[in-house]
């Protein structure tokens, strides 16, 4: 295990506690007669001031939680997954169910080509659906064209509705995999008793196939959870053809921006580390009500 240990201490661990550091420090300009003490560690700014990393306690923490930027983010992020993740999970169940049933032929063809769009990398998914979505390019545009339907994709009632559209063309193949390992684990014994008590295909899968699969169901919604609070990919890409959306349309777009600097102040690695360890808390958080409201629900 040692290997493993060494890389998941370094990759892993390490970030986190220089994560956790960066958060009670904040870049300020000093002057050059301070600058000449080498405990300051000054570095030189984008405008050419001078800057020393400085202990600032709490006070990125304070930033982060009372940030307007900050919420609207995390608010658009819950409505993000409230709206994308149902849908996803539900997909991926259902795509399980008829690769694992007699219905379809060739099943390995069917298996790959659903898992697909997963193996493309998500920056490479957001261009070639920003370019879907574009009205003077997208076949999509002009199919609703044909029937006098006009769909701005880009607009602001819209935008949440066609990131959650890439994310779960994305995802919908990789939980669709959980899905069918948690479905090919049912002892084939089950399937054998229901049919001979005369159950159809229908009542096999909603009383036997869909019970039995709800520790895998619970994974995928974690795994989810966790991916919503990290929405970055899409928006990134996607903010780049639409400027209004801004630095801070999500909550890891305002922490990258906020490290980069420039757009969001104040800025630099310090307040970019306390947002992103207030999203890791909040990821936790949502977990942990989930898993709650299971265990209640499954009593």
């Amino acid at each position: 295990m040692a290997p493993f240990a060494l890389m998941f201490l370094l990759v892993f661990i390490v970030p986190i506690i220089t994560s956790v550091k960066e958060s009670f420090f904040r870049q300020v300009a000093v002057a050059d007669e301070e600058c000449a003490n080498p405990l300051y560690g000054c570095t030189t700014g984008a405008a050419d001031e001078v800057v020393s990393s400085a202990f600032v306690g709490f006070d990125n923490f304070v930033y982060v939680l009372t940030s307007e930027m900050f919420w609207s983010g995390v608010g658009r992020v819950m409505l993000f997954g409230a709206i994308q993740v149902p849908v996803m999970i539900l997909a991926a169940l259902f795509l399980a169910i008829l690769i694992d049933s007699a219905v379809l032929k060739r099943v390995t063809v069917f298996r790959l080509g659903y898992f697909l769009p997963y193996a493309i990398p998500g920056v490479i998914a957001a261009l070639v659906w920003t370019y879907l979505y574009t009205p003077e390019l997208s076949p999509i545009a002009e199919v609703l064209g044909w029937f006098g339907l006009e769909i701005d994709f880009f607009s602001t009632n819209l935008m949440l509705v066609s990131m959650a559209n890439i994310t779960t063309w994305t995802f919908t193949g990789y939980n669709m995999l959980i899905f069918l390992a948690a479905l090919q684990a049912i002892p084939g014994e089950l399937y054998e008793a229901a049919r001979i008590d005369g159950a159809n295909a229908w009542q096999v899968a909603t009383r036997i196939k869909v019970p039995m699969v709800r520790g895998a169901a619970m994974l995928a919604v974690l795994l989810s959870i966790i991916g919503t609070v990290q929405l970055f990919n899409e928006p990134t890409v996607l903010a780049v053809r639409n400027g209004w959306m801004g630095p801070g349309y999500t909550p890891m777009m305002m922490a990258y921006n906020t490290a980069i600097g420039g757009q969001i102040s104040p800025s630099g690695v310090g307040p970019a580390s306390a947002i992103s360890l207030v999203m890791a808390v909040l990821a936790g958080l949502l977990a942990l009500v989930y898993i709650l409201a299971q265990r209640r629900l499954s009593k």
